[in-house]
């Protein structure tokens, strides 16, 4: 969609909503409305059936049709106590690492070797959290709890082995996505042999560390996701500031070489990276009552406090 064509279009995105604050992510209380750019709640026939964005990313190839066509505002506006992320549970939650150019520089690495593959992990969806959510971290110093804001991708198509020129095709939208990483933990101590030197789901698969949301912002808004500005403050000082056309391996590249690794379904998420300035590139790491707000043009705007565990008696 160009600019000239946007004019006029009411622009929006599909949002999971509570009525209960108190209530468990993917409750029964939960639905689904449309998130206006002016900051309105609207459902409507669209969305009525659903109580979470991820049932809906299920139908996508059937539902697109009409909600290309919806007119939000012509339903009932809403007022939700809050909104939270908008997929509960994703099948897989797939993260590229390394696969910003100045990211790499600022951690020791001048140069892309011409051999370089992308690279992948998996986190398990308790990781997930929403906008707004409290974020948990561990007391300890020596954990060195960091940031990184990345552009979500999430899949609306089954597909398997898809080249780079189709993979867009099965893109539903995009969400903001913060990969919360304990740079402490990555590096195992006493690693059994140099393979097993590295903890990837220590670091970063912890209970919520993985803020995602506010909504789906349909692909069909987005022009290109290589043209994206992508910020994030902490406390309300600009730590990234980066677009998402210094990726090495872009959005499309990036589905693609995933779907030759597994089989990709409606309702995964591939995160894509993070641009320069994290907190391990300047030794500042997220500390107890810290806010974090995760900001990518055309998709929306993440806010998350950070708070330290409680110890637990024994």
């Amino acid at each position: 969609m160009t600019d000239l064509e946007r004019q006029g279009t009411l622009m929006w995105s599909l949002v999971t909503c509570s009525s209960d604050t108190d209530a468990p992510k993917g409750s029964a209380d939960s639905f689904v409305a449309f998130a206006m750019d002016d900051g309105t709640y609207w459902t409507a026939a669209e969305v009525a059936p659903f109580s979470h964005v991820g049932q809906m990313v299920a139908q996508w190839e059937v539902l697109e049709p009409s909600l290309r066509r919806a007119d939000p505002t012509a339903g009932s506006q809403v007022n939700p106590e809050r909104v939270v992320a908008p997929l509960p549970q994703p099948g897989k939650l797939i993260c590229a690492g390394a696969n910003y150019r100045d990211h790499l520089r600022e951690m020791g690495i001048a140069e892309v070797p011409p051999t370089m593959e992308p690279f992948f992990f998996l986190l398990p969806s308790t990781s997930i959290s929403g906008p707004g959510d409290q974020v948990t971290i561990p007391a300890d110093p020596a954990a060195k709890v960091d940031w990184e804001a990345e552009l979500g991708v999430i899949i609306g198509v089954p597909a398997r082995n898809v080249p780079p020129g189709r993979a867009l095709d099965l893109v539903a939208g995009y969400t903001v996505v913060n990969d919360i990483s304990s740079r402490g933990r990555h590096r195992r101590p006493d690693p059994l042999a140099p393979p097993f030197a590295f903890d990837w789901l220590s670091s970063k698969g912890e209970d919520g560390f993985t803020p995602i949301g506010p909504g789906l912002r349909p692909a069909w808004f987005i022009d290109d996701p290589q043209k994206l500005s992508i910020r994030l403050w902490r406390n309300d000082i600009l730590e990234q500031d980066g677009t998402t056309a210094d990726m090495i391996f872009n959005v499309a590249q990036l589905v693609s070489a995933a779907s030759e690794r597994m089989t990709l379904q409606p309702g995964d998420v591939i995160a894509t990276g993070t641009p320069a300035g994290v907190g391990a590139g300047k030794e500042r790491f997220l500390a107890d009552g810290d806010s974090i707000r995760v900001e990518i043009a055309g998709v929306g705007a993440l806010v998350n406090g950070i708070s330290v565990r409680s110890a637990v008696l024994a």
